[in-house]
């Protein structure tokens, strides 16, 4: 209780940092940040609020819902397909490699906040959406700034395949040039990459993702006693274990991230190589010295990736449930007035 309540302090605090980083990122077509203010004005309150109770029993639900997001976004855009359930037509994007470590306890916090959007508003707010906020709401309730992002997404028909999970995921046993190259393709640049992973301020991360790290032999950019430290937790090389992928402050979202680097204290590879290639270098110990940069390139990054290939105005639908595709189209769109916020309508 007494680590949330002095997390709860620094929201207070975060919340008066202004982003003026947001307005220089273009907002996507069909998006708003007015978009809900007619249909549902009390959403963001209403995940706010529930999400405050969750992590007021467990903070670690933050950094699983933060991944989330991210998982959802990079594969096939910010449609909430990663929610889906498998179907006849195959294993949904949960069961390919990459996101079988994904919280279970995300996807329901996700579902449950769609039932208590829904029961106020009626079947106007997607479960892409929803993500979204979650994952905004993760950062600002464990420290971190806060920003307002535009809504209007609609969710989903299909969810990907294995292969294309695979191809949009980097591994944590990527090294940076890998990293850079699959986000230059979604037009990220070497800032955004490093302030994106800097979202592993918080979480814990398996074993099996950095053990090549320390067997057969380990890897000369570890520090020596973060290395023994991390054998007592994973004493072989198929120990199924976690550890926090900060160790100075995990459930906080600041900038201790970009000092572990520099100490030599990153666990996957993927992290660790941001410090030891020239590329990224700088901007690792830019982030290390100045926390509010971070937290503006962090937000600036963010609202980039919140965009990628979203859905919007008759595209998709609005689920009644999550984890599965709508049985009908129940969904109707239509512009009340030319020149006016779409409405969506459940009939």
């Amino acid at each position: 209780m007494a680590s949330y309540l002095q997390l709860l302090v620094l929201v207070v605090v975060s919340s008066f940092v202004v982003m003026s980083e947001s307005a220089s990122v273009p907002v996507s077509p069909g998006l708003s940040y007015s978009f809900y203010s007619s249909n549902c004005p009390k959403l963001e309150s209403i995940v706010r609020n529930h999400l405050k109770q969750v992590f007021q029993k467990d903070i670690t639900q933050a950094a699983g819902l933060l991944r989330l997001h991210f998982h959802d976004c990079f594969v096939q855009g910010c449609d909430g397909s990663v929610l889906l359930d498998g179907s006849a037509s195959g294993p949904s994007e949960q069961e390919a490699p990459p996101n079988l470590s994904l919280r279970k306890e995300a996807f329901k916090i996700i579902n449950d906040l769609r039932g208590l959007v829904h029961k106020t508003c009626g079947r106007v707010v997607s479960c892409a959406d929803i993500t979204a906020l979650a994952a905004r709401d993760s950062v600002v309730l464990s420290g971190g700034p806060n920003y307002n992002i535009p809504l209007g997404r609609r969710d989903g028909l299909n969810f990907a395949s294995r292969q294309v999970t695979l191809d949009n995921l980097p591994a944590p046993f990527s090294n940076t040039t890998v990293i850079l190259k699959s986000l230059a393709g979604k037009r990220f640049d070497a800032t955004d990459v490093v302030a994106l992973s800097g979202g592993h301020t918080i979480g814990r991360g398996h074993c099996s993702s950095f053990t090549e790290r320390l067997y057969p032999k380990q890897d000369g950019t570890m520090d020596q006693t973060f290395a023994k430290n991390l054998k007592v937790t994973c004493p072989t090389a198929n120990t199924d274990t976690t550890t926090n992928l900060d160790i100075r402050t995990p459930n906080v979202f600041d900038n201790k991230y970009y000092v572990d680097l520099m100490n030599r204290q990153g666990l996957f590879t993927s992290d660790q190589d941001l410090y030891t290639d020239s590329r990224t270098k700088d901007i690792v110990t830019s982030f290390a010295i100045n926390q509010n940069l971070f937290y503006e390139k962090f937000v600036n990054a963010m609202l980039k990736m919140g965009q990628l290939g979203v859905l919007t105005g008759p595209q998709g639908e609005i689920r009644a449930n999550c984890s599965v595709r709508n049985a009908n189209k129940l969904d109707l769109w239509s512009v009340v007035d030319q020149g006016k916020q779409p409405r969506f309508s459940q009939f």
